[in-house]
């Protein structure tokens, strides 16, 4: 069989910069070996598969290596991918996902998605964390997805150079670091999830999920211009409305083709 094929460049102004995503249109799910084997094809952080449902879509996001329970940059490049080139014209979508609905809208160049907070709480430095990091903490947080370590300033994120394989052995999918921003930003961060197949991702949607609340509360203040600091580097806006994340990017199209399957 084939089927369509699109990479988008996501929370990306640029061709090359932000987050690349594959994004498949399909009739139905294919079976997951298969799903799993057409990801690890791809080899970019994040492959989106799409299934139309009732006027809505289905969708589900694996990485080289696994499938994950929600992901930020392929759901903006799916957005992206309905309302530009399968239903042009389209202002909004919903997503069906495993971490339930999520809606997304078109405004200006971009698109605003509605996603779930992820809560943490601050713990004491894990075995193991600081030295796989390289860098001394200031303060970590947890939650069943990601540690969250804060750190001194923007330039120590940037200087950030972890032991992967160390970082891969900590018991959760990724790790964040963050500080306060520099420049025209409100915070930055950098993700790392080797564990999931993805040694640093170059900006990453779901991990704003778990930084908004933080600065929310450490800033006093719910709007913020963030940016992830990867060598690739990307911008979002974000938004604390309750227990929703409101992320907004642009994105731009890089591929279109067919698979054969």
């Amino acid at each position: 069989m084939r089927a369509p094929i699109f990479q988008v460049d996501a929370f990306a102004a640029r061709r090359f910069a932000g987050n690349p995503a594959a994004v498949m249109p399909l009739d139905k799910f294919l079976p997951d070996a298969i799903l799993q084997a057409i990801a690890a094809e791809n080899n970019l952080a994040e492959t989106a598969f799409l299934v139309p449902q009732t006027g809505d879509y289905r969708l589900r996001w694996f990485t080289p290596a696994t499938e994950v329970p929600l992901c930020g940059h392929a759901t903006l490049a799916s957005a992206a991918v309905v309302m530009e080139r399968l239903e042009p014209g389209r202002k909004s979508v919903i997503f069906h996902s495993a971490s339930g609905p999520l809606a997304v809208r078109q405004v200006n160049a971009g698109y605003v998605m509605d996603f779930p907070v992820r809560l943490s709480e601050r713990i004491v430095t894990p075995f193991g964390l600081a030295e796989a990091l390289g860098v001394v903490p200031v303060e970590i947080f947890v939650n069943e997805f990601n540690y969250m370590v804060v750190l001194k300033n923007a330039q120590a994120v940037r200087d950030v150079a972890p032991d992967m394989a160390a970082i891969a052995r900590l018991g959760r999918d990724g790790v964040i670091v963050t500080a306060p921003g520099d420049g025209d930003y409100d915070f930055v961060s950098r993700y790392f999830a080797p564990a999931k197949g993805i040694p640093e991702d170059p900006v990453t949607g779901s991990a704003h999920c778990m930084l908004a609340p933080y600065w929310a509360k450490r800033l006093g203040k719910t709007t913020f211009r963030a940016f992830q600091a990867s060598p690739r580097g990307g911008e979002i806006i974000c938004r604390l409305i309750g227990d929703r994340v409101e992320l907004e990017g642009t994105c731009v199209f890089y591929l279109q083709g067919e698979v054969e399957i």
